[in-house]
């Protein structure tokens, strides 16, 4: 069963393939996207139940054994991300169906989002430190392609500006990726954690973490490198921004988790204390910047940066509570901000603008629309009962329990200017009186499956908040394994 690993990047490198045979047929490239999607999502279902019952799983490529060959590995957090790719992977697929035009789809619109999809998810599952930093790249020139399409001026200035910043971090990410080389001789990430305990010079260990911090908090969109993203997340289409707002920054969170707990934990207390403080300011400065919006995708864009700080605080913490909170805010979190893109995308379906001030009335017309915009934006916002809730309740938690009273303090003042940014659209797109001249949009048909999509999101987002102890569980033994890195060795370098 060790297959299983391969199958969530071979299966949408293989349908991307086939769906840019089929360039000129639209309706087989759509046909392709969602059976590519759905395969993937079960795929994934399959991988997490394997991981679940067995523990982590290893695969050899080319049955070189580690560390001298590529091996991608599956722990539970990998399967957990792989499996919220997925989800999201379909919700956008499907979405695309009635949004995306076809001169996208013209230009390599679905065999560039299966790419993208086989980049975020080898990433997830490679145990090689090299392999990590080429499907970073894979994940850069696929999301790269997807930004671009249209060719408007607003899309061009994000996309340089996306482009310069993630080729700044994959150079640092390069050459932080020399210097360990340089140091222990290894690029398996298990053997390295296992190498790294030898180098005597602990000073230079320090500053490749250094170098590898930087690297991924550019990537994750972390203070203070993060002005690429409201830069740029709010000119593509929406299924675009969506995929986007939902796995790109995550892709970063993961790879801070990975490293953080499995190769640089000897010097805790610096590197993680520097975490801390990168944390509390990328929630203060997303939120503020959030506040100070009044375009919908741009308040969205924003709020992605101040939750990046709350999974970012997870790890800062570093103790079994706040990393089960950091996990838990993952998942959480992929669901809940791709929902609040996709129905952004409706809003702007029936009203034709994303502007605050153009907008109003919704509520009477698309009562239903309401409703589901209010779901995820209280969940982002941690009101109870929704996923939300537990996901900062348990960090807030381990904040008090570690004494991090600023943080905490931070933490729970940034939770309420998220809710003041999401009762402000509400209040505008929902509640205010319809603007005079009243815009003159007719509603575009077909928007029952973009209903479907985003109400099952919402549902999951519910499903997360009511039935929180199993998904407790399953971010507490994920946390386990990562805080016993010497799990993940042993599966890899075939310990007793």
């Amino acid at each position: 069963m060790t297959l299983l690993v391969a199958l969530p990047i071979i299966l949408p490198l293989l349908f991307g393939a086939v769906s840019l045979t089929l360039l000129k047929n639209h309706k087989a490239q759509r046909w392709l996207a969602v059976i590519g999607t759905f395969s993937i999502l079960l795929a994934a279902c399959a991988l997490m139940w394997h991981c679940q019952q067995h523990g982590i799983i290893v695969l050899e490529v080319g049955s070189w054994p580690a560390p001298f060959g590529i091996v991608l590995v599956a722990d539970l957090l990998s399967a957990i991300m792989v499996l919220l790719a997925a989800i999201t992977g379909v919700a956008t697929a499907l979405y695309s169906l009635k949004t995306v035009l076809t001169r996208f789809e013209r230009f390599g619109y679905y065999p560039l989002l299966h790419l993208l999809l086989a980049g975020v998810n080898g990433a997830f599952l490679t145990g090689d430190i090299f392999n990590l930093y080429v499907w970073f790249e894979v994940l850069l020139v696929a999301s790269f392609a997807l930004l671009i399409q249209g060719g408007e001026r607003a899309q061009m200035e994000g996309a340089i500006k996306y482009v310069t910043l993630n080729l700044l971090s994959s150079a640092l990410f390069l050459t932080a990726i020399g210097l360990l080389y340089g140091l222990v001789g290894s690029l398996n990430m298990a053997d390295i954690a296992q190498r790294l305990t030898q180098v005597e010079d602990q000073r230079m260990v320090t500053v490749v973490a250094m170098l590898f911090l930087i690297a991924f908090s550019i990537k994750a969109a972390a203070f203070p490198l993060f002005f690429w993203l409201p830069a740029s997340y709010h000119t593509p289409q929406v299924a675009v921004s969506a995929i986007f707002a939902g796995l790109l920054t995550k892709v970063g969170v993961y790879a801070l988790y990975r490293v953080f707990t499995l190769i640089f934990n000897s010097e805790v207390e610096f590197t993680h204390n520097i975490l801390l403080w990168m944390a509390v300011l990328t929630m203060l400065t997303g939120v503020l910047g959030a506040a100070a919006q009044f375009e919908v995708r741009r308040i969205l864009s924003f709020h992605i940066i101040s939750q990046i700080g709350y999974m970012m605080l997870g790890l800062a913490l570093y103790t079994p509570l706040a990393l089960i909170g950091g996990v838990f805010y993952i998942m959480h979190h992929i669901i809940v901000k791709a929902n609040l893109f996709l129905v952004a995308g409706l809003i702007y379906r029936l009203r034709g603008s994303f502007e605050l001030k153009r907008l109003g009335g919704l509520y009477k017309d698309h009562p239903g629309l309401a409703v589901l915009f209010l779901i995820p934006a209280l969940s982002l916002a941690g009101v109870p009962p929704l996923s939300g809730f537990f996901a900062k309740f348990i960090l807030i938690k381990a904040g008090v329990e570690a004494h991090a009273w600023w943080a905490v303090g931070i933490a729970l003042l940034v939770g309420l200017l998220t809710l003041y940014s999401m009762m402000k659209i509400w209040n505008e797109v929902f509640w205010k009186a319809v603007p005079s001249p009243a815009p003159a949009i007719p509603a575009p048909g077909g928007n029952g499956l973009l209903y479907c999509i985003t109400g099952s999101l919402a549902a999951m987002t519910i499903a997360i908040g009511l039935f929180a102890e199993p998904i407790y569980q399953l971010a507490q033994q994920a946390a386990t394994q990562l805080l016993n890195p010497q799990l993940y060795i042993n599966a890899v370098l075939g310990a007793d």
